[in-house]
């Protein structure tokens, strides 16, 4: 049987995922029986030196050439960002295509309303390949793990940062000098902030719990920091305590409660997690069923994210073969859960004070404001911190607003007192 495909953008992963299905075209033929073909790419560039041959026919800037074709059954979108992404994932939805898309933003933003006109036009809407690039974390959680009741799920989804660590860690090496490395490699951006300041891994985190937990949550309210501010002496800390930093996007549910961050965060080195390196991805769930199960792949990068795309591709013209080419309704929100916010968890704390200002000092400001200390080291004194002391505090489990709150009143309370590092502890 034929399947014609539309293809909306030919970047990176567009690319990755032309090529995936040439060169197993064969293979999957074999398996499947269907013959899938991608007909008609918009793409702007339609000269660049993708490294293989594109007929330049099946090239169009006109996306109305995609959407008004009634040969084509399913279109890829691979464009990114919000728009104009979800309006044409929209418009090849109400013309009766099927659609695949990449694209987490778009789906973090917009989930129910592409779910719902899937459903409405009886086509299939999927989305694999938006988190953990060619890790099958969607088809897990949704199929093959859908007899749990998740309690929580967090894990490595963003390859860029992921990568920086690891090479901070490893060799010892500065934030700056990483990110241009990089960048020259591919990994990285020329505007790395949507990964750095962890963008990328908020918009993964809301579309794994609504999934999870069936709660829906702008991504932009997910409490959120980057790794910009990680340092080498932070991670050199990090390591004499059993730990390696890593940006690890959190969720869990206790009850009706649900909290959730996108954070830095010390990881034992005992942990699974803590072993996922460079660009490597690693999803951490637990079922009241299976328990504790981690998935691990690469998490990035044209070909792995192209083996996501074109899976889906593949289930979806597997349906049409068999004429079940269709979407159950979208699970609805679960109003009964409430979301509140960061949750409690230990924290690492690294301050720096004038050097007439004690660790005793400083230790009994943080338990006047409702700290609890686990425990403190102080920090040898380097060159370029003259008159200054370091201390290094664990402190035991607290919410994040509450630890603001006594942060802001310890800084009242010592004139000299700045916070150099405040990181999450697994």
């Amino acid at each position: 049987m034929k399947i014609n495909v539309g293809l909306l953008g030919m970047g990176n992963i567009g690319t990755g995922s032309y090529q995936t299905l040439e060169m197993n075209r064969k293979t999957i033929f074999e398996r499947t029986g269907l013959d899938i073909e991608i007909t008609r790419i918009l793409e702007r560039d339609v000269d660049r030196d993708r490294g293989f041959f594109v007929p330049k026919e099946k090239f169009t800037q006109n996306p109305d050439d995609i959407f008004s074709d009634e040969n084509i059954d399913i279109v890829i979108e691979l464009i990114g960002g919000i728009e104009p992404a979800t309006t044409f994932m929209m418009e090849a939805l109400k013309n009766g295509k099927h659609v695949v898309t990449a694209n987490k933003a778009a789906v973090a933003a917009n989930y129910d309303m592409l779910l719902e006109t899937a459903y409405e036009n009886k086509v299939m809407f999927r989305y694999e390949a938006s988190v953990g690039g060619g890790i099958p974390v969607i088809n897990a959680l949704t199929k093959a793990l859908s007899a749990n009741e998740f309690e929580e799920i967090h894990g490595i989804v963003n390859g860029t940062t992921n990568y920086i660590l690891s090479q901070m860690t490893d060799f010892g090496l500065d934030y700056a000098d990483v990110l241009k490395v990089a960048q020259e490699k591919g990994f990285a951006e020329a505007d790395p902030t949507a990964d750095v300041e962890g963008i990328d891994v908020a918009n993964k985190l809301a579309i794994l719990m609504a999934i999870c937990f069936g709660i829906r949550l702008a991504p932009m309210d997910i409490p959120r920091a980057g790794i910009t501010a990680i340092s080498k002496e932070d991670i050199d800390i990090a390591a004499s305590m059993g730990y390696k930093i890593k940006l690890l996007c959190s969720a869990k549910k206790t009850g009706n409660d649900v909290e959730c961050h996108v954070k830095p965060t010390f990881v034992p080195f005992g942990h699974p997690i803590a072993a996922v390196n460079n660009e490597f991805n690693a999803i951490f769930a637990k079922g009241n069923a299976v328990d504790d199960l981690m998935l691990y792949g690469k998490g990035a990068g044209p070909l792995p994210t192209g083996s996501a795309v074109m899976g889906d591709v593949i289930e979806i013209a597997t349906a049409i073969s068999k004429e079940v080419a269709f979407d159950l309704p979208p699970v609805k929100e679960n109003k009964e859960l409430k979301y509140i916010g960061e949750g409690a968890d230990e924290r690492y704390i690294k301050l720096s004070v004038n050097e007439d200002v004690t660790l005793g000092d400083v230790a009994a400001c943080l338990a006047n404001n409702g700290l609890d200390i686990k425990s403190c080291r102080q920090l040898c004194a380097s060159d370029d911190k003259k008159g200054r002391a370091g201390y290094v505090f664990i402190i035991n489990a607290v919410s994040g607003k509450a630890l603001e709150t006594a942060l802001e009143k310890i800084c009242k309370d010592i004139d000299s007192v700045k916070v150099s590092s405040v990181i999450n502890i697994l």
